[in-house]
């Protein structure tokens, strides 16, 4: 490849790179407005709420669980973790400093979450989605999460009781 082939096609990498970076500031705040309602409906016990921010084809891939495909699939996973942790009394805090990027109708959006049970933080981490936008609506299509720590371990099972 020539010098002035290369210097044209970094150019119009660049100029590529530049388009997708400069992101629509309303389709960013909708993205973050996303994560709120899901942050709420979680919060308020709404499972149904919860998955309606996902596509019929989505994949949840929540931690410690197989994948979760489609509205049914992601229904059915909130309907019990959401009734668990209202019943534990989990909170689901989003850290609203968060990265969002935007391209066309598809974004994404990454940052920090904490679980707390009576105000203690009981789960530290991180979450990753990418969004559709469709008929003016942004949906999630992937969405996953994970704790900065590993889980604790299992207690080991009791030793056998001893035969007289």
């Amino acid at each position: 490849m020539t010098r002035q082939k290369k210097g044209l096609w970094l150019l119009a990498m660049l100029i590529g790179l530049a388009g997708f970076a400069q992101a629509n500031p309303e389709d960013e705040a909708a993205i973050r407005a996303q994560t709120m309602a899901w942050a709420k409906a979680y919060n308020g016990g709404d499972a149904k709420g919860v998955a309606a921010q996902y596509t019929d084809d989505a994949l949840l891939l929540a931690p410690g669980v197989p994948g979760a495909r489609g509205k049914a699939a992601i229904t059915a996973f909130f309907t019990k973790d959401v009734a668990e942790s209202k019943a534990a009394g989990v909170v689901f805090v989003i850290d609203p400093k968060t990265e969002v990027g935007v391209s066309g109708n598809m974004g994404w959006q990454s940052g920090k979450y904490t679980a707390t049970i009576k105000g203690a933080v009981v789960e530290a981490g991180k979450f990753l989605s990418v969004s559709r936008k469709k008929d003016g609506k942004w949906q999630y299509i992937r969405d996953t999460w994970n704790a900065d720590t590993a889980a604790p371990a299992a207690a080991p099972p009791p030793a056998p009781a001893a035969k007289k």
